[in-house]
């Protein structure tokens, strides 16, 4: 979803989600969230460099599979997600 901007907000907002349905185990889901989260940050300067001056846009991360992935693995997907919706701008 991509709105216009107002002074002093942000150009991007991130929601992470790991639904209890995935891993029933608070831990195995702060886990998998913590690894989204370093994903985001790691790639969030190239992101957010190619959204428009003016425009604001609110991205959510669902976690919809039932395994663990390695941080490597989780970081590369993310990459590739990053760039298909910057892509789409």
């Amino acid at each position: 979803m991509s709105c216009p901007r107002q002074e002093g907000e942000p150009q991007a907002q991130v929601l992470m989600s790991v639904p209890k349905k995935r891993f029933r185990h608070a831990v195995d889901r702060n886990r998998t969230k913590r690894q989204l989260r370093e994903a985001y940050r790691l790639h969030k300067p190239q992101f957010v460099a190619r959204i428009p001056t003016d425009r604001q846009l609110a991205v959510a991360f669902i976690w919809l599979s039932d395994k663990h992935f390695t941080t490597v693995e989780v970081d590369k997907r993310v990459k590739n997600l990053l760039i298909r919706i910057a892509k789409s701008l």
